[in-house]
């Protein structure tokens, strides 16, 4: 079978588009996440200065309290993907950080899970 050139076909063109829609679903969770410990911080109460009157200490948290859920990013890379297919969502991740949805951090991540897959 001879290769086309040129244009991607329709497999090369859904397995970008899932790349990008599995990015865009990391990004956004990772947004919703550093905006929801913004919040947190933000409304966190104000420390009690040290020379007033000691009031009782508020009760231990019990050990066996479970820990929060850490977030779930999904994988960007599908299993298998062609290096092309790499190439273009890393640049696709590129585009991402310099438009400052990424930080360098979030980008080098993302990279290496694609390089991984």
């Amino acid at each position: 079978m001879r290769r086309r050139m040129g244009r991607p076909g329709l497999m090369g063109t859904m397995a970008r588009t899932a790349v990008v829609a599995g990015t865009a679903t990391a990004v956004s969770g990772g947004m919703r996440q550093h905006a929801a410990q913004k919040q947190a911080a933000e409304q966190a109460p104000a420390p009690v200065p040290q020379d007033t009157p000691a009031q009782a200490a508020p009760a231990p948290v019990p050990q066996d309290t479970p820990a929060e859920p850490a977030a779930q990013v999904p994988a960007a890379a599908a299993p298998g993907m062609s290096s092309t297919d790499k190439i273009a969502a890393i640049k696709g991740l590129g585009e991402l950080k310099d438009q400052g949805l990424l930080t360098e951090q979030e980008f080098a991540t993302e990279k290496a899970k694609i390089l991984a897959g």
